[in-house]
């Protein structure tokens, strides 16, 4: 069977920076998997498992565009101290959810001042090219019950929305992003 709109999927990936090293893997754990063509992967793997069948391995590359889009400067602002909860300790490389108009956006601390916090609402792999090598582990008919929980998610996937859902969503509505890009609904 092949990859194609709706079917479930799983899969082995590793995946690895443009020198070679390693970022994340499920090697050693539970197979990724998905419903495919509903954008809970970043658009340039999504299509590259387009067709594919059980026992498939290949490599590919993907570029920002198709993974997490470029970096936007726009996304790295100072806020003020006193916006923040003064019992919580906030240190460098925290993350933390945020309410902006276009609703919750996962940011990271980069800079703690005494007056003010930068943070980066970028995704930690905006602007980056992306390395897989990827193992089709299990391809099948999604259940009723599977496409059920996908259309009530409510939940557009993440590739490339670089935390403003503005860019590289394939012009859907974009969830917060995790690791791989797979979407995760807070």
């Amino acid at each position: 069977m092949n990859i194609t709109k709706d079917k479930y999927v799983a899969i082995h990936y590793t995946l690895k920076d443009v020198n070679g090293k390693q970022l994340d893997t499920s090697i050693g754990a539970e197979p990724l998997a998905y419903i495919h063509g509903n954008g809970l992967l970043i658009a340039g793997l999504e299509r590259e498992l387009e067709g594919k069948t059980t026992g498939d391995k290949f490599n590919t590359t993907i570029k920002p565009k198709d993974a997490y889009g470029e970096r936007n400067e726009k996304l790295v602002v100072y806020i003020p101290r006193d916006r923040f909860d003064s019992d919580v300790p906030i240190e460098p490389g925290q993350k933390f959810s945020v309410e902006t108009p276009a609703g919750p956006m996962l940011v990271s601390v980069v800079e703690v001042q005494d007056d003010k916090i930068k943070i980066d609402g970028n995704h930690d792999l905006a602007g980056q090219t992306l390395n897989f090598d990827i193992e089709v582990v299990e391809v099948r008919n999604a259940t009723e019950q599977e496409l059920e929980q996908i259309n009530n998610a409510g939940c557009g996937g993440c590739g490339g929305c670089g935390g403003d859902c503005n860019g590289g969503c394939g012009d859907e509505e974009c969830g917060g992003c995790g690791g791989t890009g797979v979407c995760q609904k807070e």
